[in-house]
């Protein structure tokens, strides 16, 4: 192959590899696709950069990013089978009216086919009998970012088979231009004329005057209901998806996050990931007689590689005076979300949004999950929490805060005022009990001094056996200490745990603040 023949076929490489990419975008995609997307799509330069770009979009959309299987692009795609098997009318099915309305937004609850037209009797609004062309009604409970109830209309005024869009009711009325047929009850009564549905000099629809100032905004409310319905489906929290990608980091809303890891198995680490936020920072609204705030969470775990591992988003709402979701303690709100991940390091990227006052937190936590090892005494962090309870063995396992069958709330912030008790739990795994085939035998001593004079303000001391529970190989360690006898300051917290058959002692330490 001679160096022209070589050039003279990379170029229509190149430009079927151009096609390609402007195929998908304007027939895979062009439904679902923002402008924003499609004007940065625009600006590539390169293949490598269009795969990129087209294997991210996928990803933002993908509901379980963590998993092989993409569901939004399976169900597209299906979509647009369907669209094209159903709703063909001389063009493919994905490019009409239906086929649109059905690729973004998928299958109405409801469908109301009149496929051939014929004798229609008018909603009672209307009234009166006539005859119109093909037409279907698409109900739709709810669409995220449109409304409820939404009704769309589609009309073949041509008889063609392609079936319209049409914000118009009369559309569909095949007399409306037969004199004296077709009447509604009002222009069989009325002075209105039938010209008036088209003409709507006298603000008629169908024939029939607008009751009031609300019947007048009609039409302006169709025309706000197509312009919705005709853009991009929304990516739920794509505004914090984006932050989360970005390399800026946002601290106006101030967010305090506090990581805890629990052994489930040797293979298996529960991560328990908690963000705290003070109502003083957060924007409360009246509705109905009720301040609220809202704040919205987008949290993603990925490898150091950037491979998306376990994402999560919820919406934790403060109410005054009483919080409805997530937990409300002294002014302050808590989210906790747990993550089993495997022994390894990972990054965590956080944002949350104030939706009242729009403020945008972004913090990046990196997790490092331990390695249980069945053959070495080891022990959890300590957690600081205002309560540790027992919840009932239905809860065992499930629920925000709870650890085995124990509801433990951390104060992220630790700081604690002096008519609280300051609550310590811990875990600690791997006695050496379980290789001499007796009881546990140790003990547990509970230390606090103060900042800066490094006095013993407070100690402790358990036998291990007193706060056993579980299997034998592991113990948890809950207690509460009053602190009304504490001067406001800072302290620390230290926890030593002695297995006697080991013959070691493991130590944790935590400071808070006593107000």
């Amino acid at each position: 192959m001679t160096e022209r023949a070589k050039k003279d076929q990379e170029t229509r490489l190149r430009k079927e590899l151009n096609a390609t990419y402007t195929r998908w975008l304007e027939q895979d995609v062009p439904y679902i696709i923002t402008d924003g997307e499609r004007r940065a799509f625009s600006r590539l330069q390169n293949d490598e950069e269009r795969e990129q770009f087209i294997e991210q979009f996928w990803l933002r959309r993908d509901p379980t990013p963590d998993t092989v299987e993409n569901e939004y692009k399976e169900e597209h795609y299906r979509r647009i089978a369907y669209a094209n098997e159903h709703f063909a009318s001389g063009v493919p099915g994905w490019r009409t009216d239906r086929g649109r309305i059905y690729i973004a937004w998928g299958p109405p609850d409801e469908r109301d086919e009149h496929p051939s037209g014929g004798s229609y009797q008018r909603p009672a609004e209307q009234g009166g009998s006539t005859s119109t062309f093909p037409f279907e009604i698409w109900r739709y409970r709810y669409l995220q970012g449109i409304d409820t109830d939404i009704n769309l209309e589609f009309v073949d005024p041509t008889m063609s088979g392609e079936f319209r869009l049409t914000t118009d009711p009369c559309e569909k009325d095949a007399l409306a231009k037969v004199p004296n047929a077709g009447l509604t009850f009002m222009e069989q009564s009325g002075p209105w004329r039938k010209a008036d549905r088209f003409n709507n000099t006298n603000g008629t629809t169908c024939g029939v005057p607008f009751g009031g100032q609300t019947e007048k905004r009609k039409g302006f409310s169709q025309l706000e209901l197509l312009s919705k319905i005709l853009r991009p489906p929304s990516i739920q929290f794509d505004e914090l998806r984006g932050v989360a990608d970005s390399t800026v980091v946002y601290n106006l809303l101030p967010m305090q996050v506090q990581v805890n890891y629990f052994p489930l198995t040797e293979a298996t680490v529960l991560t328990y990931v908690t963000l705290q936020f003070d109502h003083k920072d957060l924007q409360f609204q009246a509705k109905d007689g009720v301040q609220r705030a809202m704040v919205n969470i987008l949290g993603r775990v990925s490898t150091i590689s950037r491979r998306p591992m376990a994402p999560f988003e919820a919406t934790v709402v403060a109410e005054s005076p009483q919080q409805m979701l997530g937990e409300f303690v002294r002014n302050r709100s808590i989210y906790n979300n747990v993550l089993p991940l495997a022994p390894g390091t990972y990054r965590l990227d956080l944002v949350a949004k104030d939706v009242v006052g729009g403020n945008i937190a972004h913090s990046q936590v990196a997790l490092l999950v331990p390695r249980p090892d069945p053959e070495k005494f080891q022990m959890s962090g300590i957690v600081l929490a205002d309560v540790i309870e027992k919840v009932p063995p239905k809860s065992i396992g499930t629920g925000q805060f709870v650890i085995g069958d124990t509801k433990v709330r951390p104060r992220v912030d630790a700081r604690f005022h002096r008519e609280e008790r300051l609550g310590v739990y811990c875990k600690a795994y791997h006695f050496g009990a379980a290789s001499t085939g007796r009881g546990l035998a140790g003990q547990v001593e509970y230390e606090i001094v103060q900042a800066g004079t490094g006095e013993k303000v407070y100690s402790a001391t358990t036998d291990l056996e007193q706060v056993a529970r579980g299997p034998r190989t592991e113990a948890t360690i809950e207690r509460f200490v009053d602190l009304k006898e504490f001067a406001p300051g800072q302290y620390t917290m230290r926890l030593r745990i002695t297995d006697s058959h080991r013959g070691q002692t493991l130590e944790s330490s935590a400071k808070f603040t006593v107000l």
